[in-house]
């Protein structure tokens, strides 16, 4: 059985490194999850810095919730006001965790997440980059196989496979795009 996770707003909001996180919870190397909470901070910042119009923000997320079955967790929202961390708007997260019964926040909010508050829920927090990192540790094939997934799905423009590593590369994923470009990926 896959390992549950929760995906943090930050980690969905660059948008290949949303598109990869998609694709391994679509293969079902990992239980992807999220909740209604997450991905209004998600629309919010891509309405602010992006300029993206409320009918693409609403479309991108029909689609997300659509891409893998179970992914909404809800039903969480009586455990926020128990939870302590540093930032309270970050609650809701670990909440979602706790009631999805997540291993794993996916995350680069590293000082908002302290390891020792997330310990009491058996919880751990990794960065996008860790957690992809780990992915290709279990299998590099699947993560490989994704990666080359995003890069045929893209036609406006068309995008090479060194296109959507050189993208990850900048949405943080140094270690995980330097493994992949040494053959980890290639099933080797």
């Amino acid at each position: 059985m896959a390992f549950v996770v929760i995906y943090d707003a930050c980690v969905l909001y660059p948008n290949t490194l949303r598109d990869l996180l998609i694709r391994v919870g679509q293969k079902g190397f990992v239980r992807a999850r999220w909740s209604d909470l997450i991905l209004d901070e998600v629309d919010r910042n891509l309405a602010e810095n992006m300029n993206i119009p409320q009918e693409k923000l609403h479309r991108r997320r029909q689609l997300m919730n659509g891409a893998i079955r179970d992914c909404l967790v809800t039903g969480f929202e009586t455990l926020i006001d128990g939870l302590e961390l540093p930032d309270p708007d970050d609650r809701h997260v670990l909440a979602a965790a706790i009631k999805a019964g997540a291993q794993v926040i996916v995350t680069e909010n590293r000082k908002d997440f302290p390891v020792d508050r997330l310990a009491r829920w058996n919880i751990e927090r990794k960065s996008a980059d860790e957690f992809v990192l780990d992915l290709i540790d279990l299998d590099d094939r699947v993560v490989y196989a994704c990666i080359q997934e995003i890069a045929t799905s893209r036609r406006h423009p068309p995008q090479t496979l060194d296109d959507v590593l050189a993208q990850l590369e900048k949405s943080g994923l140094s270690q995980s795009v330097a493994a992949l470009r040494l053959g980890r990926g290639a099933g080797s």
